[in-house]
């Protein structure tokens, strides 16, 4: 799933080609409504999407798994086949498409689909506060699992999370109130480091120390990265069982 960078930078390309520009024809017709509106913000909320137009309409669009937003010249080949697009915009001189997207809808403005979530992580002025706040009542079994619920904080994805776990040292089948302020304060703001430096370097590519490296030698101890299935739904954690000591260190389940 495209973590809340990936939308970031989606939406600053967006905002680059079509902010300003009106809707010369739109598809499908249930967004007839667009047509002839002029784009006034492109904006990422976690991992929402969200296109303003003029009259307080707005095009919402999640990615999930499969989803991507793409723009093109009028005329060029498209990268996708047309029947996998979801919404065709066409402004003078471009052509946005998304494709795949499970979730790709017109809301008002006043009526935010993502108002449930928590604190942006990727937000120019962000609430640490706000999201430490939430993080305590959230009820999460494990650490790994807090990290990836939106309604504590927008934006976080799996690899963050792994990642952020590893650069903290923290194992990620640890209670969350095991942790004191300090230390869950440290993991988020790690996490939006790693993200920031990601939206903001133009080809910035850091290589992953654990995420996608399982049985790999971790590049701080060069113990064996373990992979295990987390939280409901499951995602793979990959960490390192040395650097990262705690409860999911001893399972005889991991790899």
């Amino acid at each position: 799933m495209p973590e809340g960078d990936t939308i970031w930078r989606t939406a600053a390309a967006l905002r680059a080609r079509i902010a300003g520009k009106p809707v010369q024809s739109v598809w499908p017709p249930r967004l007839a409504r667009l047509r002839g509106r002029q784009v006034i913000a492109v904006e990422a909320k976690g991992k929402h999407l969200f296109i303003r137009f003029e009259g307080d309409l707005s095009l919402h669009s999640h990615m999930r798994m499969t989803g991507s937003w793409h723009v093109y010249q009028p005329g060029a080949r498209w990268h996708q086949p047309r029947p996998l697009a979801k919404a065709v915009l066409t402004f003078p001189e471009v052509v946005a498409v998304c494709f795949l997207a499970p979730v790709v809808e017109l809301v008002r403005d006043g009526a935010d689909p993502a108002a449930h979530l928590g604190p942006d992580i990727l937000a120019p002025t962000f609430d640490l506060a706000r999201v430490i706040e939430r993080a305590r009542g959230a009820g999460s079994a494990t650490i790994g699992e807090l990290l990836l619920d939106q309604r504590v904080c927008a934006g976080i994805g799996n690899l963050y999370k792994c990642e952020a776990l590893w650069m903290r040292r923290v194992d990620p089948w640890t209670h969350p109130q095991a942790l004191d302020e300090r230390a869950l304060s440290g993991l988020y703001r790690e996490a939006r480091d790693l993200m920031r430096r990601s939206v903001a370097g133009a080809g910035f590519r850091r290589r992953n120390a654990v995420h996608a490296r399982g049985g790999r030698p971790c590049p701080r101890c060069g113990t064996s990265v373990q992979v295990r299935p987390q939280g409901i739904p499951q995602r793979l954690t990959y960490w390192c069982p040395r650097c990262q000591p705690g409860p999911g260190s001893t399972d005889g389940d991991a790899v």
